[in-house]
């Protein structure tokens, strides 16, 4: 896998570039300081990872990753600042590594890379079946009052949008997590294999599905959630394939 590092820090560069060279299948196919510099390198080559700051000047990385094609190029984020984690999701990012960042932490990204690749160089990491990723990786963090809560996904029910928040129900919390995000970033972070939209607003967990009735409503939770036009045909392929015979 080609990479490229971009960080505004000398020495956070010469860090990376020494996890690279340790790491076998991994190539360097430049480092940056600047950002702008980066840019037009990618657009010229664009490599398989690219290890990416975020405050950074004139250009930051959150800016720089919106404007580079995130599924040719995954991005792993490498920061000080853990706000921008959730962030991240929007832009279609392979990994966040927080600073001071440990080489058993780099591993664990690029082996999350290698099972990307290997899967198909147009799958994103939420597409992946869930029984190849690790502990770690069948958990997702919400950002909720201030702080990052790891859920696991087997726990999440349902997620209702409203603008720009959205509710997950918990199976074994009273109220609903409320974070700051859309739908469609959620959708993106949600193994495919596990959750399905069915609405403009829902988003559910396939394996809490209770019952269906004949009006296409999905019994699941507290809620009874109507499967739309839309998205009637994606889900109803899912329920036949899960037919006996």
């Amino acid at each position: 896998m080609t990479c490229i590092i971009v960080d505004d820090e000398p020495l956070a560069v010469k860090l990376l570039e020494t996890f690279v060279e340790r790491t076998p299948d991994l190539q360097l196919q430049g480092s940056f300081t600047d950002s702008i510099a980066a840019l037009d390198a990618l657009r010229s080559k664009p490599a398989d990872l690219l290890f990416l700051d975020i405050q950074m000047p004139d250009m930051n990385g959150m800016e720089l990753a919106h404007a580079i094609d995130t599924h040719r190029t995954r991005v792993i984020f490498t920061t000080a600042f853990k706000d921008y984690a959730f962030e991240s999701y929007e832009v279609n990012a392979l990994d966040f590594l927080l600073k001071p960042i440990r080489y058993v932490k780099f591993q664990a990204a690029i082996d999350k890379a290698r099972k990307l690749f290997s899967a198909g160089h147009a799958a994103t990491p939420q597409q992946m079946s869930t029984e190849t990723l690790s502990p770690q990786e069948k958990s997702v963090f919400l950002k909720v009052d201030g702080e990052l809560r790891r859920i696991d996904l087997s726990k999440i029910v349902y997620v209702e949008g409203m603008k720009d928040y959205l509710k997950f129900s918990i199976e074994g919390e009273k109220a609903p997590l409320v974070t700051h995000l859309t739908l469609s970033s959620a959708e993106e972070m949600l193994p495919s294999s596990q959750f399905m939209r069915i609405n403009r607003s829902y988003i559910i967990s396939l394996q809490h599905i209770r019952s269906i009735d004949r009006n296409d409503c999905v019994y699941i939770g507290d809620q009874i959630i109507r499967v739309t036009e839309s998205y009637r045909e994606r889900f109803m392929a899912f329920v036949t394939n899960h037919l006996p015979g």
